[in-house]
């Protein structure tokens, strides 16, 4: 019995002196957080997508107190108004940036890219890549597995299934960018809302020449240039049989839509253009009489 004792009081006191070091300790190393740090935190989403740059929201609060100021620091879920909030709180001026979306840059749908064979290896896009490059003849576009819906926080990505290809809902896309990461082939790009959400790009990442990547798919880039000589703007170039429109420069004209042979240009939320009918022919009185 008094063995017991002996235990439970060894334990006991054991217990008490470690207790009190771990006190000691805690209250030797205490660190004192910032309190904006707990106040930007609450106006953050919470959602730890990771699109800042940073592992999570806290880590994005805590570099918005640190720093001398705001530049570089954007949440991409917040709207500007709570940038706003988080500005007046740290006492700097926030940066106004540029709003952007999510865009699938491959038309490749089930009927544009003939399939030529089974993929019957796990339902994932990036061990098709690794494996044998999809079911299709194009080693470029989408693989159809759906990893940028996975990745997707926001319920901004689906999979139609109609077309094998992914479609951004662009109200509820924040521009985080782990689509873009999530996909092994790089076809997802964050691009300039623009006014009215319009936006002209090229749907296609092939690289093949012109014969290869249209006999892969129907709405291929075949780097034929006409879109580059059709623009004014200088916006377009042709790298590796490839056209690219850089948002940045592009003016919405849609002069290239019209030029591209392959339809593989969109043009995204613009009014049907006015389709001008013909002067109606003249009678021949009316001939007579000018």
């Amino acid at each position: 019995m008094s063995f017991i004792l002996t235990a439970v009081l060894v334990l006991g006191l054991t217990a008490l002196v470690l207790g009190l070091v771990l006190y000691a300790v805690s209250v030797k190393f205490k660190v004192q957080e910032d309190p904006r740090v707990g106040q930007i935190t609450e106006l953050l989403p919470g959602a730890n997508c990771g699109g800042c740059g940073f592992p999570g929201c806290a880590a994005f609060a805590e570099a918005c107190v640190k720093q001398d100021s705001m530049d570089g620091l954007r949440c991409s879920v917040c709207t500007s108004e709570v940038m706003q909030q988080i500005a007046a709180i740290t006492g700097h001026a926030v940066q106004v940036g540029v709003e952007k979306v999510a865009v699938v840059r491959c038309s490749g749908s089930c009927a544009n890219r003939p399939s030529t064979g089974v993929y019957d290896g796990a339902p994932s896009c990036a061990a098709a890549a690794l494996m044998n490059g999809g079911a299709t003849g194009c080693f470029y576009g989408c693989l159809g597995c759906g990893d940028c819906v996975s990745a997707c926080m926001f319920d901004a990505i689906k999979m139609d299934p109609q077309t094998g290809l992914p479609v951004v809902d662009q109200e509820k896309c924040t521009s985080c960018g782990k689509c873009v990461k999530a996909c092994p082939r790089n076809i997802i790009e964050l691009r300039n809302r623009n006014k009215m959400d319009r936006r002209v790009y090229v749907s296609c990442v092939n690289k093949d020449k012109g014969p290869v990547a249209k006999k892969a798919c129907a709405v291929a880039c075949i780097g034929c240039g006409k879109c580059v000589k059709a623009c004014a703007f200088e916006a377009i170039t042709l790298q590796d049989n490839l056209a690219y429109i850089d948002f940045e420069k592009c003016r919405l004209c849609r002069k290239c839509v019209d030029e591209c042979p392959q339809q593989s240009i969109l043009a995204v939320n613009f009014p049907p253009k006015k389709v001008v009918a013909p002067a109606p022919e003249k009678t021949v009185e009316q001939q007579k009489a000018e």
